[in-house]
């Protein structure tokens, strides 16, 4: 069930039965306003619920049926109530409207939403950076190891430019890179406000998202220390490049012999994108794997980590039927 994508299958076996604390990245970016950017970016609230039903079951900021939600939510939510997480902690990223949760720690950090690429996103990068790093080397984690995923509206579109800005050619590897006119509009007119003489941190204010900002620093924040998973698709493998060029710029290395990635097999067989290759582009390796299921999970931006629930789900005993 659990396929390799690069490296070898030692190291998700060593989690074999493991309890698992899901990090939730939530936040927003204007760049999602943006009009005939797709249908389902366009509502803001999408972290917002989306968190809200995976740790309840319930959507309590909107009134809408739960249905609605991606099938991957469904999925995720599902693991939760038949193999739980450890527990289920969020990251407030810049979240417009904060998650109805009594009985789940909300991590804050003071960080507003980022506006549009288009325009120029104007994020501190260097600041929320530097919280990413503080995060990683003071969290406490109670359980074995972390999965961390994300959710914010357009981050395919965020995390492409962030790509294209760093000067890596890897385009098409992206979901959707050439589908939509208005998003090579918006993507044109981000690349544009980069120049020459721009340092790593001022292009990544320019062009990114809080949650590629920030988890790039808690990654290297937590040095390794505890096993994590990232879970998701090429917006969550695109923070292993922002590591690379920070790095690159730091003149440093990186053990990763604790970091993977996981995903689901309608990611890794996306005829619109290619995750591998971004996994692969870095000079340090990590090992990644897919669920080789036939639920039919969404392969949107909101996902949110079914690849890497039902590989949890799996570590811990369950059949897949089970989540259907």
């Amino acid at each position: 069930m659990i396929q390799t994508i690069t490296g070898d299958t030692e190291f998700i076996e060593s989690l074999r039965g493991k309890k698992a604390t899901l990090l939730l990245a939530l936040s927003n970016t204007k760049t999602a306003n943006i009009q005939g950017i797709e249908s389902v970016s366009q509502n803001q609230l999408i972290p917002t619920i989306t968190s809200e039903f995976i740790c309840t079951g319930q959507i309590k900021s909107l009134n809408i049926n739960p249905q609605k939600l991606s099938k991957a939510t469904h999925i995720t939510r599902k693991v939760h109530t038949k193999t739980p997480f450890g527990r289920i902690e969020l990251l407030d990223l810049g979240l417009e409207t904060k998650p109805k949760l009594n009985y789940f720690t909300l991590h804050n950090f003071d960080i507003t939403m980022s506006q549009s690429i288009a325009k120029g996103a104007d994020i501190d990068a260097q600041v929320i950076f530097e919280k990413g790093i503080n995060f990683g080397q003071t969290y406490q984690c109670k359980d074995e190891y972390i999965i961390l995923g994300e959710s914010i509206p357009s981050g395919t579109l965020t995390a492409m430019a962030t790509s294209l800005a760093l000067r890596y050619k890897n385009k098409e590897a992206f979901q959707s890179s050439s589908s939509n006119a208005v998003e090579e509009s918006v993507l044109k007119l981000a690349l544009s406000h980069i120049n020459d003489k721009d340092e790593l941190f001022t292009i990544l204010g320019k062009v990114s998202d809080n949650t590629l900002i920030f988890n790039a620093g808690f990654i290297l924040g937590l040095n390794n220390s505890i096993p994590i998973i990232l879970a998701g698709d090429t917006h969550m493998a695109s923070l292993l490049l922002i590591i690379n060029r920070i790095l690159k710029l730091m003149g440093g290395m990186m053990e990763t012999s604790n970091l993977a990635l996981c995903t689901s097999k309608c990611v890794v067989e996306d005829n619109h994108s290619d995750i591998k290759s971004i996994i692969q582009t870095p000079l340090f390796t990590i090992n990644s794997y897919y669920v080789d299921s036939s639920l039919k999970d969404s392969i949107s931006q909101e996902t949110t980590v079914s690849g890497a629930a039902m590989m949890y789900s799996i570590l811990n005993g369950l059949d897949l039927k089970n989540l259907s």
